[in-house]
């Protein structure tokens, strides 16, 4: 490299670290500490450092050829072609028309590249997305779009409160509830109160927030085949249950209804708690239960475009509170005994139900906060017990806060209060006396 070196930011890094070990205000293992490699490794990169300089910083490959780089003689001929043949191609179809006509092998970024760097190939600006607009559904319950919208509610109090929007697709009509925050629990409340009062919905928007969506579901396109039982959410598993599609939002002009219907919750229900005095989340919900809700679908909703309901009527073995509730899978411990959440629930001993121990069952937290065992269909009965207390260890040795007590107390009695000069005078000629 001659007198040049081209360092990057982690090897600079590294090189001021160094500079702190060599001048021993660092030590080498707060120094590997730092820069998150082993203690040996920081040993051998010193060493390195202290052999050859700044040099021995730089990493070994950079500025060689790489062993699987193509040749000068190739590059030169795939870019006569390009000039020849392909020169209004872009660079994917290029690559490829030369591995089928020319039997030239090239990924297309290498070819990118190359032709960037011949100038051939000028990249296009990448202009906004064109977004066409959606028509409505056309039947009542055939799509709803659910989100949070996180605002200052209450004025005077800085705080943020979640108002979680449920809004259909045909009508524009709209339900909600205030919560502290965008959780699994006002999800639940509010669609098993739009369930109560309309039916089961054909399908529900939501965007890809990890309370709707599993991360790990991302991967895949449909959820319902591909997806495994514990990738589901506590949400989108009582969807699944109730046979409500749930469709992902990738962006939220997708869900735009229900973006402009937070914009009208933001301007109209902060003004009318203002007017009302309601400080608190009781008493907003309150005044959304009451009039404002059908005051404002009586102003805002729409006609849908068909008079056909696509609602499905709750069926009898469909039970709300079984169904949204918290699920979690729980091994059966050899003493018949669930541990859940610090608490032990003990099996109680029932000819109808055989459970085993090291058997999995299912564990049910409901939003009234009552817990319930489930072996497939079958309900298991259990009672909660106490843990067995852990005895206090006796300390033995001094107290030490009476020891404290009496040294402050006795403080006055030591030679060094006492200053008396000759104290240490004495105490040598005792000990020549005695010996």
């Amino acid at each position: 490299m001659g007198d040049l070196l081209i360092m990057s930011k982690k090897e600079l890094r590294r090189k001021s670290i160094l500079d702190l070990v060599k001048s021993r205000a660092l030590s080498q293992s707060d120094a590997a500490k730092r820069l998150g490699i082993s203690y040996r490794q920081i040993k051998r990169v010193y060493q390195r450092y202290l052999k050859e300089g700044d040099a021995g910083l730089v990493h070994k490959s950079r500025g060689k050829v790489s062993g699987r780089a193509k040749g000068f003689e190739i590059k030169k001929t795939v870019l006569g072609l390009y000039e020849e043949k392909y020169w209004d191609f872009g660079p994917t179809l290029a690559s490829e028309k030369l591995s089928e006509e020319d039997n030239l092998k090239l990924h297309s970024e290498t070819l990118r590249l190359w032709l960037k760097e011949a100038g051939l190939w000028l990249p296009r600006r990448i202009r906004k997305t064109h977004r066409k607009r959606r028509a409505r559904r056309s039947r009542f319950g055939e799509l709803l779009q659910l989100d949070g919208s996180i605002h200052a509610w209450f004025s005077g109090i800085s705080s943020k409160q979640c108002l979680m929007n449920l809004v259909d697709d045909a009508t524009g009509k709209t339900l909600a509830l205030l919560d502290k925050g965008e959780t699994t629990e006002a999800a639940f409340r509010l669609l098993k109160w739009w369930i109560k009062l309309h039916g089961i919905p054909m399908a529900i928007y939501v965007d890809l927030k990890s309370l709707y969506i599993s991360p790990k579901s991302l991967h895949y396109t449909d959820e319902d085949e591909f997806v495994e039982p514990e990738w589901l959410t506590h949400f989108s598993r009582a969807c699944k249950t109730l046979g409500i599609e749930v469709i992902k939002a990738y962006s939220p002009q997708a869900k735009g209804r229900v973006e402009r219907s937070h914009g009208v919750y933001q301007d109209r229900f902060v003004k009318e708690l203002r007017l009302r005095g309601i400080k608190d989340i009781e008493g907003a919900n309150k005044l959304l239960q009451g009039r404002f809700i059908d005051s404002l679908n009586n102003k805002f909703m729409k006609a849908p475009a068909s008079i056909e309901d696509a609602h499905v009527e709750l069926m009898p073995e469909q039970n709300l509170e079984d169904i949204f509730s918290w699920e979690y899978r729980r091994t059966v411990y050899n003493d018949w005994i669930i541990r859940f959440e610090n608490q032990l629930l003990q099996i109680q001993k029932a000819s109808s139900i055989r459970v085993r121990p090291k058997q999995k069952i299912i564990l049910k937290r409901h939003l009234n906060g009552k817990i319930t065992l489930w072996n497939k269909e079958q309900k298991i009965p259990y009672q909660f017990i106490e843990d067995k207390v852990k005895e206090e260890k006796i300390k033995l040795g001094f107290d030490l806060v009476k020891r404290s007590k009496n040294s402050r107390k006795n403080k006055s009695k030591t030679p060094w209060s006492q200053f008396n000069p000759g104290w240490l005078k004495q105490t040598k000629e005792n000990l020549l006396t005695t010996t």
